[in-house]
C-alpha cells in the first residue's frame, strides 16, 4: 500500500514543483506588465524619454534605406493578423481532422484570448503612435500595446506547445529558438518601423507571456485531474498526441530518386520554356496574315466597343481570382488540408512545384518576348510584364488543375466534379475578363494553356503525385473514399 502510494505521490510531487516554477513565471510577467501599464499611463519622464529618444534614433537609421525598410515589413508581415488568423485557422482544422479537439479548443481560446486583449487595452491606455520625422508607414489604431508583438508571441508560442510532440527530440531545442528569434524579430521591426515604442512590445510580450503561461497552465490543470502525468513544456502540451498531429510517416520518401527528378525537371522546365518562346515569338512578331493576328486585332476590339460599367466592375472582380494574393490564398489553405488528410509531402510538393513553375516560366518567356498589350484602352494600367502569355490565367488553370489533380483519384464523392469544374471555369472567366479589359490578346490566352498544360504534364509524369493512394494510403479521417466526411469532421470535434 506504501509503495502505491509512493508512485501516486512522487508525479503530484513533481507536478507541484514545475507548476510553481511556472505560476512565478506567469505572475512576474503579469506585474510586470501591470506596471508598465502604470507607468505608460501616468507618462512616467524616463519612460517617456527612451520611448521617444529611441524612436527618433531608429527613425535617422532605418528610413534613408529602402531595401532595409522592405526587408523589415517583410518580417513585421509575419505578425500581422492575416498571416496569424491563416496559422490559427490552418492549425484548428488540422487537428480537428486528426481528431485532436482538446488541443483545437486550446488554440481557438488562446488566440481569441490575445485578440481580445489587444484592442480593450489599447482602448483603455489611449496612446498615440510615435510620431517621426519621417514617416515610413501609416498605421491606424492606438499604439500600446503592440498587436504584432503580442499576437505572435501568443500565436507561435500556442502553436509551439502543440505541435513540439509531432517534432523529433533533437529539432525540439531549435525549434523553440527559431520561434522565440521570429517573435523577437517581429516585436523590433514594430519599434525600426517607427510605428511602436520600446515599451509598446515590452508591455506586449509580458502580457502575451502571461496570458500563454495562463492557457496552458489551465491545460495542465484539466491533464492532472483526469490522472495524467504532466510533462514539461519542452515536450509539448500533449507529448502522447505526436504520433496523430506528426504531419507525415516519419520513413516517408517524398521522391523514390531526387536526383534523376530534379534533373527531368530541369530539362523539362527548358524544353516548355523554348515551346513558349517559340509560339509567343511568332504570334507576336511573325503571324502576319494569319489567323493569330486576326484574332489578337478583332477580339480586343470586340471586347473593347462593348464595355459597361457593370460588366467593368464584374470583370475587376474576376481578374482578381488570378492574381497573386488569391493564388496564394488558395494554395495555402489547399495544402494544409491535403497534409491533415492524407499525411504525405508529395502532393504539396507537386501544388508547390507547379505554382513555382509557372511563376518562373511567365517571367522568363514574358521577358523574352517581351510583347506589347494589345492596341486598345488597358483598363489595369501600365503593367511591369510584357504580355505573353498571361500570368493571371497560367497560374489560375495551374492551380486548379493541381487541386482537380490530387483530389479526383482520392474520392468518389460527387463533389469531386465541382473541383474538375472549377479547373475549367475559373481559368475561363480569368481569360475572358483580362481580354475584356484590354490586357491580354487571344493568343496569350493560348500561351497560358501551352504553359499549363506542358508544366503539369511534366511535373504528374516525374513526380506522381497520386502514387500513395495507389499504394493502398487512406485518408486521416477513417473513410478512404470520405464517404461520411462531414459526420466524420462532426465527431472529431467532439471531445474523446
Amino acid at each position: 500500500m506504501t509503495t502505491v502510494k509512493e508512485v501516486v505521490r512522487r508525479p503530484l510531487g513533481h507536478f507541484a514543483e514545475r507548476s510553481l516554477a511556472g505560476l512565478a513565471v506567469i505572475l512576474g510577467a503579469g506585474v510586470g506588465f501591470g506596471v508598465l501599464l502604470v507607468l505608460v499611463r501616468t507618462r512616467w519622464s524616463p519612460l517617456y524619454d527612451v520611448d521617444h529618444g529611441v524612436a527618433a534614433w531608429l527613425n535617422d537609421l532605418v528610413a534613408p534605406h529602402g531595401p532595409l525598410v522592405t526587408v523589415l515589413n517583410a518580417i513585421t508581415d509575419l505578425g500581422g493578423r492575416p498571416v496569424i488568423i491563416w496559422l490559427v485557422t490552418v492549425a484548428v482544422v488540422g487537428l480537428l481532422i486528426r481528431r485532436r479537439a482538446r488541443l483545437a479548443v486550446y488554440v481557438i481560446v488562446t488566440g481569441l484570448g490575445a485578440l481580445i486583449l489587444d484592442p480593450a487595452l489599447k482602448t483603455l491606455v489611449g496612446r498615440l503612435r510615435p510620431e517621426v520625422e519621417v514617416p515610413i508607414g501609416s498605421y491606424a489604431g492606438e499604439s500600446f500595446p503592440s498587436g504584432h508583438a503580442l499576437g505572435s508571441m501568443v500565436a507561435y508560442g500556442a502553436l509551439l506547445l502543440v505541435f513540439l510532440p509531432a517534432m523529433a527530440p533533437r529539432w525540439r531545442r531549435p525549434a523553440i529558438a527559431l520561434v522565440a528569434t521570429v517573435v523577437v524579430a517581429i516585436g523590433l521591426t514594430r519599434i525600426a518601423l517607427g510605428v511602436h515604442f520600446v515599451s509598446d512590445v515590452l508591455g506586449a510580450w509580458l502580457l502575451g507571456a502571461a496570458w500563454l503561461g495562463v492557457t496552458a497552465y489551465a491545460f495542465c490543470l484539466w491533464r492532472r485531474e483526469r490522472g495524467r502525468t504532466v510533462p514539461p513544456l519542452t515536450e509539448g502540451l500533449e507529448p502522447e498526441a505526436g504520433h496523430d498531429i506528426v504531419p507525415a510517416p516519419a520513413g516517408e520518401q517524398v521522391l523514390p530518386h531526387p536526383r534523376s527528378a530534379t534533373a527531368e525537371l530541369v530539362v523539362g522546365w527548358v524544353l516548355v520554356f523554348g515551346a513558349l518562346f517559340a509560339f509567343g515569338t511568332y504570334v507576336s512578331y511573325h503571324a502576319k496574315g494569319t489567323i493569330f493576328e486576326a484574332l489578337d486585332t478583332d477580339v480586343p476590339r470586340w471586347f473593347a466597343d462593348r464595355h459597361t460599367g457593370a460588366l467593368t466592375d464584374l470583370s475587376w472582380w474576376w481578374s482578381k481570382f488570378g492574381d497573386t494574393h488569391a493564388i496564394l490564398l488558395v494554395s495555402m489553405v489547399f495544402c494544409p488540408l491535403v497534409l491533415a488528410v492524407w499525411r504525405r509531402w508529395r502532393p504539396v510538393l507537386f501544388v508547390a512545384l507547379t505554382m513555382f513553375g509557372e511563376l518562373s516560366l511567365f517571367l522568363a518567356s514574358a521577358a523574352a518576348v517581351d510583347r506589347p498589350r494589345p492596341a486598345v484602352e488597358n483598363l489595369d494600367g501600365q503593367m511591369p510584364t510584357s504580355s505573353f502569355p498571361s500570368g493571371h490565367i497560367a497560374a489560375t488553370i495551374c492551380l486548379y488543375a493541381a487541386i482537380a489533380v490530387l483530389v479526383f483519384p482520392r474520392t468518389d464523392r460527387w463533389w469531386r466534379w465541382v473541383l474538375v469544374a472549377l479547373a475549367v471555369i475559373m481559368p475561363l472567366g480569368v481569360a475572358i475578363s483580362r481580354m475584356y479589359r484590354g490586357m491580354h490578346h487571344p493568343t496569350d490566352f493560348m500561351g497560358a494553356i501551352l504553359l499549363s498544360a506542358f508544366w503539369i504534364g511534366l511535373l504528374y509524369w516525374v513526380l506522381r503525385p497520386n502514387a500513395d493512394v495507389y499504394e493502398g494510403n487512406q485518408p486521416a479521417i477513417e473513410s478512404a473514399d470520405v464517404h461520411t466526411l462531414d459526420d466524420e469532421l462532426v465527431r472529431a470535434g467532439r471531445p474523446d
